[in-house]
């Protein structure tokens, strides 16, 4: 009989890889489980919502209508996605909007996990970038219709109830980009 180390590792479900990394068409590493809502990995095989395309260029607005969409659903995790096609996409001067809003989704993702911690670290940072993206950029009112005051006090304020053991819903206590 063949020993446990003889035998190729098992597999639960016919879609998994076996003795190897998932990969993309292009050979990247890939993790290919699904996904729940909030961006937790699923048993291979199991139902998850469908993962948002990576790298996907996207006008501004756009970017925001799909990313308020996501938070609405109560999936901030994807949010973050579409935030971060943007970041990586878009002009260098609104790098700091995008990834202070991918850091809010974060955030959010991590506050609805129960991480209270990394949450709320995550939802002032973003607050942070996004005040501070907003103060460098002065004179340009409203991004593509976003408030982002009215954004990043919603962080802060998240973040305040998080650490006071607030248990979260992510998609009750989405932010209103264009508030």
């Amino acid at each position: 009989m063949d020993s446990p180390a003889d035998s190729p590792k098992d597999s639960t479900a016919s879609n998994r890889p076996v003795d190897a990394r998932d990969r993309d068409d292009e050979g990247r590493a890939r993790n290919a489980r699904p996904r729940d809502g909030l961006g937790r990995p699923l048993p291979y095989g199991a139902d998850g919502v469908p993962r948002q395309p990576e790298g996907v260029v996207r006008v501004p607005e756009d970017t925001v209508a799909e990313a308020q969409r996501l938070l609405d659903a109560g999936q901030p995790f994807h949010a973050h996605e579409v935030f971060e096609d943007a970041w990586k996409s878009g002009p260098e001067e609104e790098r700091e909007l995008w990834r202070g809003l991918a850091q809010l989704a974060v955030g959010l993702t991590h506050a609805a996990r129960g991480n209270v911690t990394g949450g709320a670290r995550l939802l002032r940072r973003g607050a942070g970038a996004v005040t501070e993206w907003t103060a460098s950029a002065s004179g340009r009112g409203r991004p593509y219709g976003m408030d982002l005051g009215g954004v990043a006090g919603w962080a802060r304020e998240l973040a305040e109830e998080v650490e006071g053991g607030t248990p979260v819903d992510a998609a009750v206590r989405a932010p209103r980009l264009r508030g």
